[in-house]
């Protein structure tokens, strides 16, 4: 069995191995980073394997047409990303989609897209049969037929346009497969909890609605209550090695109970953005909630473990009363936790965190395969070692993104260009690197967003080769859809101008450019979004 993974979301693919294992079946997992990779891998295993499961890739292109398979390979594919390439499908034979049946794809209808294709094919023999007669109304007939068909093509490309010009995503390839695993009564509380990490990654990065994050995070919940009560009586309900999965309501504080209250108060996008820590005011905002919170600076300076069980029994209660006073009403989140043991308890949240940082990792000059498997790693509960490494670089990650948002206002590196806010950061600013990964781009972005206005960010990605990666997301509003338009228009203004661009990523909200070219696709996107 081949399988495929994007850099992201990983944890889907951990919930395969753990179905391939109960059945005792074989398999190769191979990581790719993009499209490029993707098809490289698929040349490398398609003669020793037949079937292939791709997971978070491959929905929104032809498969067929780009990897131009045998015959005989079939592709199971678990993707979020929309839309479904029309191709995938109404192709019932290769191509097997992996999706809630309660998703709206929206899909057009087969004969609005595919009828003309279908009619051209059998008319062809009519009209020349006609004009063999030589008659005159056979010439009328063929021309207005020939009208018919260029205003279904029209129309048709009208609705693939509005079909695929936003760029969203679905339910988590993670609660598919986990569901999956239900049916088939195959599932245990790895797997479940493996889910709901799935789903809270969409949440952290940005992917989904919060109606969606709510309805989903509700359907988890009835599993999690199932499989608790179904554990209940086991006799090691209560051993050192027992994992329970708890339903909270907790604060929006990143990492909190693994840091000092102060570090992550700071260091969180939702305060951070709703304070503006960056400027004077807003640290002087901070100082005064401190003081509403009635906490001892001691206590909030120091590492939360270490904090005074008093203070900690009601501190969610004390910091959303006082957050409430500050504009933050919804300070408090519906989430899972997990307890391994008596000792080790993680938030949802605080795992996504952690595995992120390991996967973007940049501190030691390794592949993307490497890195992927350490943050494999720290997902398994016999590994909490791992897990606390990914927390610490994601700490350093989180800060580095604070710093950078103070730095881009404080000197005014954000930049209006009429339709849209433009950010470029200069090779040689502190943690370039680090923010040439789409993850942590995605998160810097998330940071310094308008909220009127739709933001696009470029950093320096490879020097030697000479390119950038530039991201666009959306202007924040409370009633986003949480659609991307970026991904037609970067391919718009690519075309235009014929830039040198790579569409390598999964998202296509995401783009590789070369340097001497990025004025001139800027300019042709600032015409085209005006």
């Amino acid at each position: 069995m081949f399988v495929t993974d994007i850099r992201k979301e990983f944890y889907d693919v951990v919930m395969n191995q753990a179905l391939f294992h109960c059945d005792q079946l074989q398999y190769t997992l191979v990581p790719v980073t993009g499209w490029q990779d993707l098809g490289t891998a698929f040349l490398e295993h398609k003669e020793q394997f037949r079937y292939f499961v791709l997971i978070n890739c491959g929905a929104n292109v032809d498969l067929l047409e780009m990897l131009q398979p045998d015959d005989d390979s079939i592709f199971f594919v678990c993707d979020t990303h929309r839309p479904v390439d029309v191709v995938n499908v109404y192709n019932d034979t290769q191509i097997k989609l992996l999706i809630k049946q309660d998703d709206d794809l929206g899909v057009p209808s087969y004969d609005d897209i595919f009828r003309d294709e279908d009619e051209e094919g059998e008319g062809g023999d009519d009209s020349g049969n006609e004009s063999d007669g030589g008659s005159e109304p056979s010439g009328k007939r063929r021309r207005y037929d020939e009208v018919v068909v260029a205003l279904r093509r029209l129309r048709k490309r009208e609705i693939l346009f509005d079909y695929e010009q936003y760029e969203y995503h679905g339910t988590s390839a993670s609660l598919v497969i986990f569901e999956l695993a239900w049916v088939l009564t195959k599932d245990t509380k790895d797997m479940l909890w493996w889910a709901v990490i799935g789903l809270t990654d969409q949440w952290v990065h940005d992917k989904i609605t919060h109606m969606k994050y709510v309805t989903d995070m509700a359907t988890m919940q009835r599993h999690v209550s199932r499989h608790n009560h179904r554990n209940e009586d086991e006799d090691n309900a209560l051993s050192i090695d027992c994992m329970r999965i708890s339903f909270e309501y907790d604060l929006r504080l990143t990492l909190y109970q693994h840091w000092s209250l102060f570090e992550s108060i700071c260091n969180s996008t939702y305060t951070s953005c709703n304070f503006k820590l960056w400027s004077l005011n807003g640290q002087k905002k901070l100082q005064e909630f401190l003081a509403d919170m009635g906490l001892p600076l001691k206590q909030v300076r120091q590492k939360f473990h270490s904090m005074d069980m008093t203070i900690k029994e009601n501190l969610r209660e004390v910091i959303e009363e006082s957050s409430n006073k500050y504009g933050m009403k919804d300070i408090r989140i519906q989430t899972f936790g997990v307890h391994f043991g008596f000792k080790n308890r993680f938030l949802a949240s605080d795992v996504v965190h952690a595995a992120a940082a390991l996967l973007e990792s940049t501190e030691k000059d390794e592949s993307a395969s490497d890195n992927f498997i350490k943050a494999l790693d720290c997902l398994s509960r016999s590994n909490l070692e791992r897990l606390h490494l990914g927390i610490d670089l994601a700490k350093k990650k989180l800060i580095a993104i604070q710093q950078m948002v103070a730095s881009c206002i404080c000197t005014n590196l954000i930049l209006s260009q009429g339709p849209f806010l433009y950010c470029y950061l200069m090779e040689g600013t502190p943690d370039v690197k680090l923010f040439s990964k789409p993850m942590a781009l995605t998160l810097l972005c998330k940071n310094k967003r308008c909220k009127l206005l739709p933001l696009v960010m470029a950093v320096p990605m490879d020097v030697e080769k000479g390119t950038v990666i530039a991201l666009g997301i959306p202007p924040e509003s409370d009633t986003s859809d949480k659609k991307n338009f970026f991904g037609r228009a970067f391919e718009k203004a690519a075309e235009s101008t014929s830039s040198r661009t790579l569409h390598d990523h999964f998202d296509t909200s995401i783009i590789e450019l070369k340097m001497e070219d990025r004025t001139k696709f800027l300019d042709a996107l600032i015409t085209l979004l005006s």
